[in-house]
């Protein structure tokens, strides 16, 4: 590509991106979200995770005049904006002002934690001298708009590269809250097959602390993506599934809602009724069945049962579970476990071979 084109690349892109800055104090970032003026989606509002002290000591930094980073937002319609990066600080805020926003939240913030100024723990925001309340309400924060007449992918592609509030977020949880900006479709797609019972229960062994970071919406797309896609699987495995929840999301490439929503529960029907919550899990010495989930069990047995799932239905099941439990204990499968397109690959191509020999009943 010539320079010339190169810049001229550059400056077109820049073009679709529309941005002003504001200094807006949180007394009135409180206002705009009783009012609905921000807002908060509701996938990006389960995230806030930030402790009681570590919550409280923000509050003590806007007391102590401390600088604040900036905080981010969309212009979804004129005047009202969507938080896309600051939710911690906002939240915590928010919280100090009696606005709950987890499940298990007080309805104030009672201070506590605060090491410069360890006379305020104890204390919620209406305990505080009225002094100390206004120096609160007008502590100021940039705001940084991204305008409505953006273009929409680049806003999404913004949100990608801003650090969401400092919080470890699983990759799940971030498609979760940045896909919504392209559509919503494919997520609501993603959850709803989370919840299908059959799969609940075949992935059972999954630690209840994974679940909550959205990992069965993530094996959910794995599923999908490896099924539908396998000839791109690229490692890292994250960058893979959220470049082809962008594809399905955008329309790149055909994904027919209904046919796929079918297969997924006449597979994980199968696979709950002949192996239960043991489906994915190895074995002891002494033969009975561990307490853990093993992703290259879920990838072998989910994919290899899903792309033959009409012939399965209509053949001998003993015949398709004894050749994929001999598969699953056995030698051949210990040399592809690993995380590799080699691994995936090897591991899929073994599982549907010994399924295909069963059906075809040699």
């Amino acid at each position: 590509m010539a320079i010339e084109n190169l810049i001229e690349n550059v400056d077109s892109q820049i073009i679709k991106i529309r941005t002003k800055s504001l200094d807006i104090s949180f007394n009135e970032l409180y206002d705009m979200y009783q009012t609905k003026e921000l807002t908060i989606s509701p996938d990006y509002q389960r995230l806030f995770r930030w402790g009681e002290e570590k919550q409280s000591r923000f509050v003590e930094s806007l007391i102590l005049e401390m600088p604040v980073p900036p905080i981010f937002v969309i212009e979804i319609e004129d005047g009202v904006y969507e938080l896309i990066d600051g939710l911690q600080r906002i939240s915590s805020y928010l919280h100090f002002r009696g606005e709950r926003l987890g499940e298990t939240e007080d309805d104030f913030l009672v201070l506590q934690g605060c090491d410069i100024v360890p006379d305020l723990n104890g204390l919620t925001f209406n305990q505080l001298p009225k002094a100390l309340q206004i120096k609160i309400k007008r502590s100021f924060v940039r705001i940084e708009v991204i305008k409505k007449e953006s273009e929409p992918a680049l806003k999404y592609h913004m949100f990608k590269r801003l650090n969401t509030g400092g919080e470890i977020l699983s990759a799940q949880e971030i498609r979760n809250c940045t896909i919504r900006m392209l559509d919503s479709k494919g997520i609501n797609f993603l959850e709803e097959c989370s919840k299908n019972s059959d799969f609940k229960s075949a992935i059972y062994p999954v630690p209840k602390e994974k679940i909550k970071t959205k990992y069965d919406q993530e094996l959910v797309l794995r599923f999908f993506a490896i099924k539908n896609d396998i000839e791109n699987y690229r490692y890292p495995v994250t960058e893979y599934l959220t470049r082809y929840l962008e594809k399905i999301t955008t329309g790149e490439i055909i994904f027919d809602y209904e046919k796929e929503k079918k297969v997924f529960e006449q597979t994980f029907q199968f696979i709950n009724q002949h192996w239960g919550k043991g489906a994915f899990s190895g074995k002891t010495m002494s033969g009975s069945i561990r307490n853990e989930f093993v992703l290259y069990y879920f990838d072998g047995i989910a994919i290899s049962i899903a792309v033959r799932i009409d012939q399965i239905m209509a053949g001998d099941c003993a015949k398709i579970i004894e050749a994929i439990d001999q598969i699953k204990y056995g030698a051949d499968l210990q040399s592809y476990k690993t995380g590799s397109v080699n691994g995936v690959n090897a591991r899929i191509r073994l599982f549907t071979k010994g399924v295909e020999t069963a059906l075809d009943g040699r």
